[in-house]
């Protein structure tokens, strides 16, 4: 198994900034994909987007909504990962969930799969 510890959440002005981080713990070796989802306020889990991920090989992977605002990035010695979120709006209120992945593809997923608790985001004046 492996244990996904979010921190870096909270409430933003818009135009304001936060980084988000996602310590793994336990069967790391297990993990090749690294990233963060976000579920919007009344959508279900099954409708959480992709905001960005990273592969262990350092390639990133970013939604068109996001891109140019946020930066993922990635320390593999210590099985954790970062979302740098600069120029903050309101639609990106939303519960930020990691997730890290690896093994064998089984779309749309992985043969490991793992998710964070999740951390609020809420961007407001």
């Amino acid at each position: 198994q492996v244990q996904l510890v979010e921190s870096g959440g909270g409430l933003v002005q818009p135009g304001g900034s936060l980084r988000l981080s996602c310590a793994a713990s336990g069967s790391t070796s297990r993990i090749n994909i690294m990233g963060w989802y976000r579920q919007a306020p009344g959508k279900q889990r099954e409708q959480r987007e992709l905001v960005a991920d990273i592969s262990s090989g350092g390639i990133t992977n970013y939604a068109g909504s996001v891109k140019g605002r946020f930066t993922i990035s990635r320390d593999n010695a210590k099985n954790t990962v970062y979302l740098q979120m600069n120029s903050l709006k309101p639609e990106d209120t939303a519960a930020y969930y990691c997730n890290a992945a690896g093994g064998r593809p089984l779309p749309p997923r992985y043969e490991y799969d793992y998710w964070g608790q999740g951390t609020q985001v809420t961007v407001s004046s």
